[in-house]
């Protein structure tokens, strides 16, 4: 294991100890409005038709999270809107020329959190950023390159909150470079976290 891989696993290791052993005086078990959210999260997946083939991805970030509504709209699709920031310190693309390394960040998410009543909450999800990367992605493109994405997933609220999530992702270099034949991803993703907010 590289000396980057080591590092960051100690780090991911480090926020899983502290969010797992760590009570949160201001804890509640759901959203609410004027609340937040902290998660560890890490996913991955393959490319699917429409760019590059033979490509999967794996990656693990930090998400923060305010919750900015109560619930709006009527009958099921009631629900609050979240806001949220991700730093994701590890991106690897597994490539049939190489393998790159690198992060980013995706400092526009949009979710859509599902008013329910129950330890289960469906969400929706839009988010984009940037990722840097120590290789061309795809190969012979660009080293710098843009994220757009979309989630469907479901939360289970228990002492700590628990995601899973399918997202789609295309990841390209907005015409930096010529040619720009991007990359289109399937995932799945897993977080843990926590709501915390006013008492």
């Amino acid at each position: 294991m590289t000396r980057s891989l080591r590092g960051l696993a100690s780090v991911v290791f480090l926020l899983l100890t502290l969010l797992l052993t760590t009570r949160l005086t201001l804890a509640q078990d759901r959203p609410e409005e004027g609340g937040h959210e902290v998660e560890v999260w890490t996913g991955g997946g393959y490319s699917v038709p429409g760019g590059t083939k033979d490509t999967s991805v794996w990656n693990a970030g930090v998400r923060y999270g305010w919750i900015l509504t109560q619930p709006h709209l009527p009958g099921f699709l009631s629900g609050r809107f979240e806001l949220a920031v991700d730093a994701v310190p590890a991106f690897v693309v597994f490539q049939r020329s190489n393998t790159a390394y690198g992060g980013g960040v995706n400092p526009v998410g949009f979710k859509w959190i599902f008013a329910t009543h129950g330890h289960v909450a469906p969400y929706l999800e839009l988010n984009g950023g940037t990722l840097f990367t120590t290789h061309e992605v795809p190969a012979g493109t660009s080293t710098i390159n843009f994220t757009t994405g979309a989630a469907f997933g479901m939360y289970f609220f228990r002492e700590h909150t628990w995601s899973v999530d399918v997202r789609y992702m295309h990841i390209s270099n907005a015409g930096l470079t010529v040619p720009n034949p991007g990359l289109n991803t399937v995932q799945v993703r897993l977080g843990l976290g926590k709501f915390f907010g006013k008492k």
